[in-house]
């Protein structure tokens, strides 16, 4: 992956705690991890709140009956397949 510099502002309180505890060579590599973890986060909440309301019992009228019963079929299924 290729880098490229970027410039952030950032507290001076987080700065200074960074150049405290992580080495200089390694500050980088902490800071890309860190962004790289929220990052992750923030589309998994994203992809959350626009995926919310698909499972609606219009949607999916084999669930209507329950979830429970569902996947107790899909498990019967599939075994009944593999024992074959």
């Amino acid at each position: 992956m290729s880098t490229v510099q970027a410039n952030f502002l950032i507290p001076a309180e987080l700065l200074a705690t960074l150049r405290a505890l992580v080495p200089r060579g390694k500050q980088s590599e902490v800071v890309t991890n860190a962004l790289k973890n929220e990052l992750r986060r923030i589309q998994f909440r994203k992809t959350l709140e626009e995926s919310f309301g698909a499972w609606e019992k219009g949607t999916h009228p084999e669930l209507q009956k329950g979830t429970e019963q569902f996947i107790r079929k899909l498990r019967a299924s599939t075994r009944a397949t593999r024992k074959n």
